[in-house]
C-alpha cells in the first residue's frame, strides 16, 4: 500500500509535467485532453468525433510526441482493405539456397499509438479488423496469432457532419471505445491565440515525459485504486437506467431503442479511478462517476428513429438518466 501512495504521488507529478507539454502545442480543449489522457491510463480506446480544424489529429500527434511512442497514422478510404492495416504475406527467395517462402510484414496496427484517421470513411469489413486489436491485443493474419507489444492505445476520429461516402460504425465497433470525446469550437480567446501562434515561424516541439514502461505501470495502478461499495452500486445504477425495461422510466422507454451494456458500468469505474489519480484523489467518489458518464455512455445508447425527428438527442437522455439516479448516501 506505501509503494502505491509513492507512485501515485509521482504520478500525479509526471501528469502535470504531460499537460504542459501537451499545452505548449495545443491551446485550450482542457477537458478534451482531460478525457484522452484518462482513456490512455484506463488502458482503454478513444473515438473523437468533431468538425474539421479543431485540432484533433494535432492532439493525437502531439501526444504521441511527448510519450516518445512508436506511432502510426491510418487515413482510412473507401479503398482500404484490412491487411492494409493488420500486414500481409508476402514471397520471400533465399538467395543462397533458392527457397522460396511465405513472409509476414506486419502492418501499420502493429504499434504503440494508433491514430485511425475518419474511421468511417472505410466499409465495415476494413473497420473489423480493429475489433481484435482493441479488444485482445493481438492480431490474427495469415492463419498465426501475433501478440501487439503493450502499451497499445487507439485513437480514431471522425466527422460528424458528413454522410456521403461514409459507414457509420457498428454497435459492436462503437462499445469498443471506452470514451467518445465530441470536440467543439474554441472559445473566443482561445481563438485569437490559436490564430496569433500558429501564423508565425516558430514551432513548438515536445519532448517525451514518460517511457512505455511507466505507462504501463501507471495503468496497472489504476486497477489497483479501491473503489468503495457505494461507487460500484452508482455506475451500475447508471447504466441499468438507460436501458428501455419495464423498471426504467417514461422518457427513457419512449425513446430509447438499446440502452448501455454491461461494459458500460466497467468503463464508468475505471474512467472513475483514473480521473481519481489524475486529480490526487487515493480513491473515487460518485462525483468521477458522473464525471465520466457522458463520454462513456453517450455512444453506448441508441436512440428510436422517432425521437431525432423531434430533435431529442442523446444528451437529453443521459440529463434524464443523471438526474433520476441518486447518489447513494455513504454510512
Amino acid at each position: 500500500m506505501g509503494s502505491d501512495v509513492a507512485l501515485a504521488q509521482e504520478f500525479q507529478q509526471k501528469y502535470q509535467a504531460l499537460l504542459a507539454e501537451v499545452h505548449r502545442v495545443i491551446i485550450g480543449q482542457e477537458k478534451i485532453i482531460e478525457h484522452l489522457l484518462t482513456v490512455l491510463f484506463a488502458r482503454g480506446h478513444a473515438l473523437i468525433i468533431g468538425v474539421p480544424g479543431l485540432a484533433k489529429t494535432l492532439l493525437v500527434k502531439t501526444l504521441a510526441g511527448c510519450l516518445g511512442w512508436q506511432f502510426k497514422r491510418i487515413q482510412f478510404t473507401p479503398d482500404l482493405m484490412p491487411s492494409d492495416i493488420t500486414g500481409t504475406e508476402i514471397l520471400q527467395t533465399d538467395t543462397q539456397t533458392g527457397e522460396r517462402t511465405m513472409h509476414f510484414v506486419k502492418g501499420p496496427l502493429f504499434a504503440n499509438l494508433i491514430l485511425a484517421d475518419e474511421i468511417n470513411r472505410t466499409p465495415p469489413k476494413t473497420q473489423a479488423a480493429l475489433l481484435e486489436a482493441m479488444q485482445e491485443s493481438t492480431v490474427t493474419a495469415a492463419g498465426r496469432t501475433f501478440q501487439i507489444e503493450p502499451p497499445f492505445f487507439v485513437v480514431a476520429t471522425q466527422n460528424p457532419i458528413e454522410h456521403e461516402g461514409t459507414y457509420p460504425l457498428p454497435e459492436a465497433q462503437l462499445d469498443r471505445f471506452m470514451y467518445s470525446i465530441h470536440v467543439s469550437y474554441p472559445g473566443r480567446e482561445e481563438e485569437i491565440r490559436i490564430v496569433d501562434e500558429t501564423t508565425t515561424v516558430a514551432t513548438p516541439e515536445v519532448k517525451p515525459v514518460f517511457t512505455r514502461e511507466e505507462v504501463v505501470l501507471y495503468q496497472n495502478l489504476v486497477r489497483r485504486v479501491p473503489v468503495s461499495r457505494h461507487v460500484l452500486e452508482f455506475a451500475i445504477d447508471l447504466a441499468r437506467a438507460s436501458r428501455p425495461v419495464e423498471q426504467a422510466d417514461d422518457f427513457v422507454r419512449q425513446y430509447v431503442e438499446w440502452g448501455a451494456g454491461p461494459r458500460a458500468p466497467q468503463c464508468l469505474i475505471l474512467g472513475a479511478r483514473t480521473l481519481a489519480l489524475l486529480r490526487g484523489m487515493p480513491t473515487p467518489s460518485c462525483r468521477e462517476v458522473r464525471d465520466v458518464a457522458l463520454p462513456v455512455l453517450q455512444h453506448r445508447i441508441i436512440l428510436k428513429p422517432d425521437p431525432w425527428i423531434r430533435g431529442v438527442r442523446t444528451s437529453a437522455v443521459l440529463a434524464d438518466v443523471l438526474s433520476q439516479v441518486p447518489v447513494p448516501k455513504v454510512p
